[in-house]
């Protein structure tokens, strides 16, 4: 494969580095975290190496799902600043050359939101169709339920309105209707406006059941996605959506749309399927099923890309698993049941379900930023922050940011901040895992995965041992006599005249070797 110059596709190598505003620094000492506190620490991200800062709701709310169910989509929560804060935090991350994104939570309003209160209050509302109502409470109503530890039917009957609304996630959600075309051009309204301010794109919140609402008047949901795509290449053409599409892998491909072999659509999914397949493979200590994920997942449109995620940023979920290789997740991550989350997923930080075993953390970042896709990290996992399971439900692991900790890590030559920003470092000097022809290297030991990476016949070779054994292995197919350059620790190792290189990992080893040192340009 050959490198192109594509400079416009900035998140094809980024860093993405999602935080919650609350949670992250108080800048005035009131004990919320808030867009001044955030500004103060910005360059904490640009010293990680950070390129995109993902911002979750951080607009007006009623404050019953931290911050998803909105009341007013052209402000800042009173909390957590003022717009000229915001426009300050874009500017001042721009000046360290970090873009940023945020949340587009447009699948549902809070029920405080003026437009639904105007719509159940009156059925002459011009936004009484800006949701979706039936009079008599559907048949599937109880099918699907996404949190049934609060609910038990996706709708619920409004005795102001007299009818039925539909709410995918909580009754205190109602799902607007984007088969309304004033709706969507309100949610357009909503980007552009971000935009103007400063964004550079948006995580687009539970895409699938954006586009499964009632849409008689959209045959082809997917057509929505285009139109939103496009109305944001309008305005700024670098400019990203990235989807939460937690889908299997045939049914996401779709979501990247294509035209022509150029996506028109989401310009990113997570990969959520390679995720959950990854803590399988942590449990097993056995590299089989990331391997067989990622020989399955399919090829994205050209200008279209994975993200890749060590965790989703509130629940770890594992509903793509079966059941037995679900609960053997659980047995190894999270045996108590407090820490399992709807019975499909786990409420937990990576370091305390490894037990605090650094050896074991540092390899699977080291496997995150290998891992063919742009990397998206939740804040704190660079210091091993842990969760608070004191906390209810999907809230145990938005913990405060330990600035204490990044203090005393900063100092520490050996310590994981240290190892975190020589992974960034290398990731991003290293083209040829963002931009590469991949494949997984067959060695004939299970617990290892190798992974090829080329570019103009540059190689990057990494190797993760996922077990907690000693293992010795041969990396087939390269050059004879062929140098690789060790890019973690000082050294090289060479292919014999048969063009294979002998490896010995430690438990829980990982390498990364590159054929040439210099970049590519």
């Amino acid at each position: 494969m050959r490198l192109t110059s594509t400079a416009d596709l900035w998140w094809k190598n980024a860093v993405v580095y999602c935080l919650d505003v609350e949670t992250f620094h108080d800048g005035n000492g009131d004990g919320v975290g808030d867009f001044r506190g955030l500004i103060q620490k910005i360059d904490h991200l640009h010293r990680l190496g950070v390129t995109c800062l993902w911002l979750m709701p951080f607009y007006p709310t009623a404050n019953r799902d931290d911050g998803y169910d909105i009341t007013d989509y052209y402000s800042v929560d009173p909390r957590l600043g003022t717009l000229g804060e915001f426009a300050e935090l874009v500017r001042t991350a721009r000046d360290r050359g970090i873009r940023v994104i945020a949340d587009l939570v447009v699948n549902h309003t809070s029920d405080q939101h003026p437009w639904f209160q105007a719509a159940r209050s009156d059925p002459d509302s011009p936004y009484r169709d800006w949701y979706v109502w039936a009079d008599e409470r559907p048949p599937n109503a109880d099918d699907g339920v996404v949190f049934p530890d609060k609910e038990t039917s996706l709708w619920d009957y409004d005795r102001k309105a007299k009818q039925y609304y539909l709410h995918r996630f909580y009754r205190h959600q109602p799902d607007l209707n984007v088969a309304n075309p004033d709706v969507r051009d309100e949610i357009a309204r909503v980007m552009g406006f971000w935009m103007q301010l400063g964004l550079s794109g948006f995580r687009v919140d539970a895409v699938p059941f954006l586009l499964e609402a009632p849409i008689e008047a959209l045959p082809d949901p997917h057509d929505y996605l285009q139109d939103l795509r496009a109305f944001l290449s309008r305005r700024d053409g670098e400019a990203v959506l990235l989807g939460e599409v937690n889908v299997p892998y045939n049914d996401a491909l779709s979501y990247f749309g294509s035209a022509e072999g150029v996506g028109d659509e989401l310009t990113m999914c997570f990969d959520f399927v390679g995720m959950q397949q990854m803590y399988l493979s942590l449990a097993r200590r056995d590299a089989s099923p990331l391997t067989h994920a990622l020989r399955e997942r399919p090829e994205p449109p050209r200008d279209a890309h994975w993200a890749t995620v060590v965790r989703n940023h509130d629940e770890l979920t594992l509903d793509k698993l079966t059941e037995p290789e679900r609960q053997e997740v659980f047995a190894a991550f999270g045996p108590d049941p407090d820490m399992q989350v709807y019975g499909r997923g786990l409420r937990r930080r990576l370091p305390p379900m490894l037990e605090g075993d650094e050896r074991r953390v540092r390899m699977v970042y080291s496997l995150l930023f290998s891992l063919p896709g742009t990397p998206v990290l939740f804040y704190g996992e660079e210091i091993g922050l842990g969760e608070d399971l004191s906390r209810e439900g999907r809230m145990a692991v938005r913990v405060p940011m330990d600035w204490e900790a990044v203090s005393e890590q900063r100092r520490d030559s050996g310590s994981l901040l240290a190892w975190f920003r020589l992974l960034v470092e290398r990731y991003r000097e290293c083209p040829e895992l963002a931009w590469g022809a991949h494949r997984v290297v067959d060695t004939g030991e299970a617990a290892v995965l190798v992974q090829h990476s080329e570019v103009d016949g540059h190689v990057v070779l990494t190797a993760h041992n996922l077990a907690d054994r000693e293992v010795e292995l041969q990396v087939p197919d390269l050059e004879p006599g062929q140098r690789l350059t060790d890019l973690l620790v000082d050294g090289t190792v060479q292919a014999d005249e048969e063009g294979v290189v002998r490896l010995t990992l430690e438990p829980y080893g990982c390498r990364w070797f590159r054929t040439d040192v210099d970049r590519v340009t």
